[in-house]
């Protein structure tokens, strides 16, 4: 699933190539998603002009000139390509939103994804967000917060990692990486983490996060940027899918403790070192 690195870079994306572009058409050849595209999306969004580019979590949202938003989730396998030309269509291809400036066609072979659109100043009342926790570079994401959401936690670091009430847009990939990079165990229960560890987990976490957002994301399966191209970051990791390997900047002894570790946590694969982490 494109985690917020990924939709950071599908943001930036499409910012570059359509911009304040004029919405002209819109096209929806199926609607049975993981929520149904609405039947009034067309109209609602077409014609219109693109006023703002926003992220939060592991949404991307495209603010209109007529008080409405585009509120976009690529669920496991989604992508959003971006044509210069009029594109020709290809399986999977479920919408297409034509623009002065370009088409932005959604492929999602799995159809997870959220395609819909509301009101802009009531973005937040949304059910998809309503819930949703703190952005991890927003200014009030610090060491205090984390540690009073991780206090009364009777669950391990990293699930609690995942958990998109508390902060938004961290998935499976980057809180193994994150974690590693805090020198902290996944099997740690969030109540035991202390305030100077937090401090070390909103900097790694925020660390994690930018470096691959540089590097474009992490391609994996079905994740590419607008353009086609493929993420970087997944040339970057330290442990993530890496079981047996050695551990990067670690004087662990891989024959001792036979390399990075992998475990199941809540159905989802972890990885880590148990000698460097505690």
């Amino acid at each position: 699933m494109p985690e917020l690195p990924e939709i950071e870079t599908v943001k930036n994306g499409i910012e570059k190539a359509i911009g304040k572009a004029h919405i002209l058409n819109v096209e929806i050849f199926c609607r049975k998603f993981r929520e149904p595209i609405p039947e009034s999306f067309e109209k609602e969004i077409s014609p219109s002009k693109i006023t703002n580019y926003r992220r939060l979590g592991k949404y991307l949202i495209i603010d209109l000139d007529n008080k409405k938003s585009i509120l976009w989730h690529l669920g496991m396998s989604g992508r959003i390509k971006i044509f210069q030309q009029n594109p020709t269509l290809e399986k999977h291809d479920h919408a297409v939103i034509q623009t002065n400036k370009g088409w932005l066609v959604f492929n999602d072979a799995r159809r997870f994804g959220i395609l819909t659109c509301c009101e802009t100043d009531k973005i937040l009342e949304h059910k998809c967000l309503k819930n949703m926790g703190i952005d991890p570079f927003d200014k009030g994401f610090d060491a205090k917060y984390l540690f009073a959401c991780l206090n009364n936690k009777r669950i391990p670091i990293k699930i609690a990692l995942l958990d998109q009430t508390i902060v938004a847009g961290i998935g499976n990939i980057y809180a193994s990486e994150i974690l590693y990079l805090a020198n902290i165990s996944p099997l740690r229960d969030s109540s035991e983490i202390r305030l100077k560890e937090c401090e070390t987990l909103v900097k790694c976490i925020r660390e994690v996060l930018q470096k691959a957002i540089d590097l474009g994301g992490s391609t994996l399966k079905d994740y590419q940027k607008p353009d086609g191209s493929l993420g970087y970051f997944q040339n970057m990791h330290s442990v993530y899918n890496k079981t047996g390997q050695r551990c990067p900047n670690c004087a662990c002894d891989i024959n001792n403790i036979g390399g990075i570790k992998k475990i199941i946590q809540a159905g989802r694969s972890t990885f880590y070192c148990p000698a460097k982490q505690k």
